[in-house]
């Protein structure tokens, strides 16, 4: 009889010994669907990051474009600008870029305020970058 309880116990303990070797189904499931939950997550960083990095590039050049225009304005030291909207185009980094100057009288006879606002497309309500400068009278 000893004998008997034995090799019941050892073949209980070789039964639970099985059964804890390997994982369920449901535990693979869960896991898989944690795994699944968070590559999607991952992938969400990544795509947002990558589309940030593409905005930020275009109104970088945006920028420059602004200060190279205000930039000339200053450089020209025979003509001072009028008050009045002009528009025009600009090519950087394999772009056409659309700028409009809007150029204001100030309180200061001798000062002009001038904004800069470049777009990507003509038609485009908001600009990527506006720059505000001021330009003074050329020295007679």
């Amino acid at each position: 009889m000893a004998k008997l309880n034995q090799l019941n116990h050892q073949a209980a303990n070789v039964h639970h010994s099985f059964r804890n070797k390997g994982f369920t189904l449901i535990e693979v499931m869960v896991a898989l669907g944690i795994v699944a939950v968070c590559m999607a997550a991952v992938m969400i960083t990544v795509t947002t990051t990558a589309r940030n990095a593409a905005g930020l590039k275009e109104r970088t050049f945006a920028h420059w474009v602004a200060m190279n225009k205000m930039a000339e304005l200053h450089i020209n030291t025979k003509e001072w600008p009028a008050p009045r909207t002009t528009t025009g185009t600009e090519l950087m980094a394999e772009h056409e870029w659309y700028w409009t100057m809007e150029v204001e009288k100030t309180e200061d006879e001798n000062v002009r305020r001038v904004y800069i606002r470049v777009r990507t497309d003509e038609e485009d309500e908001f600009p990527l970058t506006t720059l505000v400068g001021f330009v003074g009278k050329p020295a007679t």
